[in-house]
């Protein structure tokens, strides 16, 4: 017998779920294996709204209606990240698969209590970003292990907040699909560029160089308001950090998530350095690395690295956000067909304890040690 598509709840119709997760969803090609069933925000007619124009058949203003009236298997959970372990608890409650939008929780003890809990309960998570899918990464991880670049002395990451999130397109409208306020990524619990941004690159580190060991940094708000719409937004997350990660016998790796400026590489790219050579971004010693897709990518000018992501094919490759729908699908392959996923809530929880324990070190002035594997 045919299985049944995996109902699906979004909770929160915010930027992400808006330009990425409900789009790819609503695509004709993922009906028999996934359907949106229901939507829900908090903001009026914002989940009215969404349900309409991409398809869900029921929508609700919060979460707790949603898992108890919406008819779902699964939740994506598309909320403020300082809301996610509350909404993520719930779902479990529930009985319900969960994938999270980066990142899964704000501290260690949160990502534990969901990890035990939906072991207890038989549930799945699984939290973005999928930076372990991506066949760049996973070659540079095989040229860092089998000593091509000679004895690797340090690495480097890092994500820069600018003004991205005012400017993006869903912001400057007039209805409540494309008027929707940024302010939470400037505040806490929650908000910064760690969390947000830089959350990409710790996953190609660790997923290159596996679980750090300790860490020390400063940290600190710089821009203590932004503007918005011709408002001005308080600011009290921290937006200008840089870390070491110490990965043990003198290996290091300088992490930053800051207000402004950046290395010359995209967004979850690292640099690496040894002692026989440097891979830049996507270069090795000033050559293009070689992996496998790549030469597919090199024949379409629009290409991009998520391309070559598993269910990223056809419409999918026009769409923004296409490496959230591929973790969205890695939850309803695993649900579905019981294909397990490399994209762990556990490297997840590794990555959250390198942040969370950060921002301690600057407060303390003291290193400290990373209590979390995977």
């Amino acid at each position: 017998m045919a299985k049944a598509p995996i109902r699906i709840g979004v909770v929160g119709c915010g930027s992400i779920s808006v330009r990425g997760i409900l789009p790819h969803l609503a695509v004709p090609d993922v009906q028999d294996r996934v359907r949106i069933e229901a939507v829900c925000d908090p903001v009026a007619g914002r989940a009215e709204a969404a349900a309409e124009r991409f398809g869900a058949e029921r929508a609700f203003l919060d979460i707790d209606d949603l898992l108890a009236h919406g008819n779902v298997d699964a939740v994506s959970i598309a909320t403020p990240i300082g809301l996610h372990y509350e909404h993520g608890k719930k779902a479990l409650a529930a009985g319900k698969h969960i994938h999270f939008n980066k990142t899964m929780t704000t501290t260690v003890a949160e990502a534990t209590d969901l990890i035990e809990t939906a072991r207890r309960k038989g549930l799945k998570i699984v939290a973005s970003p999928g930076q372990v899918l991506r066949p760049n990464v996973r070659r540079i991880k095989e040229l860092v292990a089998d000593g091509t670049l000679g004895t690797l002395c340090w690495a480097a990451v890092g994500s820069t907040f600018g003004t991205y999130h005012e400017d993006e397109s869903v912001r400057q409208g007039s209805d409540v699909l494309s008027n929707i306020d940024p302010s939470w990524y400037y505040r806490k619990p929650g908000g910064g560029p760690l969390y947000d941004m830089t959350v990409y690159g710790l996953h190609t580190l660790t997923t290159i160089l596996g679980p750090a060991k300790r860490v020390t940094s400063f940290s600190g708000t710089r821009l203590k308001e932004r503007e918005f719409r011709g408002q001005m937004v308080p600011c009290d997350a921290d937006d200008n950090t840089l870390m070491i990660l110490d990965y043990g016998d003198s290996l290091f790796a300088l992490v930053y998530g800051v207000a402004s400026g950046r290395m010359p590489v995209r967004l979850g790219e690292g640099s690496f350095f040894g002692t026989k050579g440097t891979i830049i971004g996507s270069e090795m010693n000033g050559e293009a690395i070689d992996y496998p897709g790549r030469a597919e990518l090199a024949a379409f000018p629009q290409a991009n690295p998520t391309w070559l992501l598993p269910h990223v094919v056809g419409d999918h490759r026009g769409m923004q956000e296409a490496h959230v729908f591929e973790d969205v699908m890695q939850l309803v392959d695993w649900v579905r067909d019981d294909v397990p996923t490399p994209v762990t809530a556990e490297q997840a929880r590794h990555v959250v304890d390198i942040i969370e324990s950060a921002y301690r070190s600057s407060e303390t002035g003291q290193a400290q040690i990373l209590t979390t594997t995977f």
